[in-house]
């Protein structure tokens, strides 16, 4: 039986060329980065190096690049030390963020007693962007966060206004870019942002390895103590072979993002095209307009079948979701969808179909066939 891996939102396939770069790092360089002599000091080159590489990327300084284990530590490390050291006393954020960025929020209210207000959405899941005008005008130190790429919608947030905004209010911006780092070009130097964070496996990388943004001076401690590394940031021996197959597959991202989006933007449209045939009354949830990578559609299909339907496609070898996979052993409705549908609509099936450059349109057609099927 063929598997058809199409949940890429969820994680993605490493690149060959990430794997061996990943393999000579293992087997070569294998000495600690904060040791002094040859073996040491060559560990510490790739980690540089590996900074240096993911800094040009995203055109800002490499002092200002922190690696951690994910993008859920460096949620957690930026909106706490915000609150703690840099006194801000409100969070703006959506009830459409990652959980990362919800639940952390959620506690620093219970635990330092912030203020919490959620910016406004319109029916298609963007951000409302006058409602968060309206909200910045109150004179209290604040944070506004909002992910770039919605990672079950795919609905995309225009960073650079948002920033543009946030500077005019004298709010910090804080921006999961999770979903949106190696497949949409980003400039910091032009996009007034204090903090963002990434995580390689989404971007055909390792798992257990991201890196966050922190603007010059931001005056961030560290979320746990210990060794110096990181500028004294984010203790711990680095793992200099996830660093390195990191930078790699950033790298390899942005060299050929321009052909695989086309390519992967046809993939989408192509599924939309098979769906308007063979199930005319679905939706897509979300802005259509949204990601290349991400669709996430409501299907004409009982409800009795909603609960069975992901097991049906995986039994035909055929990986999509339901949200995020976070969420996936939970059977809760998606809390995104539920910003968004009617609890009528909540109770039939939507799936997330998410993409990359590994798929196929044999792959698209397959995965029609069983929905049909089903």
């Amino acid at each position: 039986m063929k598997k058809i891996y199409l949940d890429n939102a969820s994680t993605t396939q490493l690149r060959p060329e990430v794997i061996h770069e990943m393999t000579k790092v293992l087997t070569e360089d294998f000495g600690n980065p904060s040791s002094t002599h040859s073996f040491g000091r060559n560990a510490k080159s790739i980690v540089e190096l590996s900074r240096k590489t993911i800094a040009k990327s995203l055109n800002v300084s490499a002092s200002e690049i922190i690696f951690t284990s994910c993008g859920t530590e460096a949620n957690n490390w930026i909106l706490r030390s915000a609150v703690k050291d840099l006194n801000v006393e409100r969070i703006i954020l959506s009830k459409i963020e990652h959980h990362a960025v919800l639940h952390t929020v959620e506690l620093l209210q219970k635990e330092f007693g912030i203020q919490v207000d959620f910016v406004s959405l319109k029916s298609n899941g963007e951000i409302d962007l006058t409602d968060l005008v309206d909200l910045l005008s109150q004179e209290i130190k604040t944070l506004v966060s909002l992910m770039h790429v919605n990672n079950e919608i795919g609905t995309l947030l225009d960073v650079t206004k948002v920033g543009r905004i946030c500077e005019q209010h004298n709010a910090l911006f804080h921006s999961d870019m999770v979903q949106s780092v190696g497949k949409i070009e980003i400039d910091l130097q032009h996009s007034p942002i204090d903090f963002m964070v990434a995580s390689a496996h989404k971007f055909h990388g390792p798992k257990g390895i991201g890196f966050a943004f922190v603007k010059k001076n931001s005056g961030l401690q560290p979320l746990f103590y210990g060794g110096e590394q990181e500028k004294g940031l984010r203790p711990g021996t680095e793992a200099v072979h996830q660093i390195a197959g990191m930078a790699k597959a950033l790298e390899l991202s942005y060299a050929h993002l321009e052909t695989e989006r086309n390519y992967i933007f046809e993939l989408k449209k192509y599924l939309i095209s098979r769906l308007e045939i063979e199930f005319p009354d679905f939706q897509i949830n979300g802005n259509p307009d949204g990601i290349y990578t991400i669709l996430n559609v409501l299907l004409p299909i009982s409800e009795t079948k909603t609960a069975m339907i992901l097991f049906n496609l995986d039994m035909k070898g055929i990986a999509v979701s339901r949200g995020s996979a976070c969420q996936s052993g939970s059977i809760k409705p998606s809390h995104v969808l539920a910003e968004m549908l009617s609890n009528e609509d909540l109770k039939k099936p939507s799936l997330r179909i998410s993409f990359s450059h590994f798929n196929t349109k044999a792959e698209i057609d397959l995965l029609v066939e069983a929905l049909k099927n089903i």
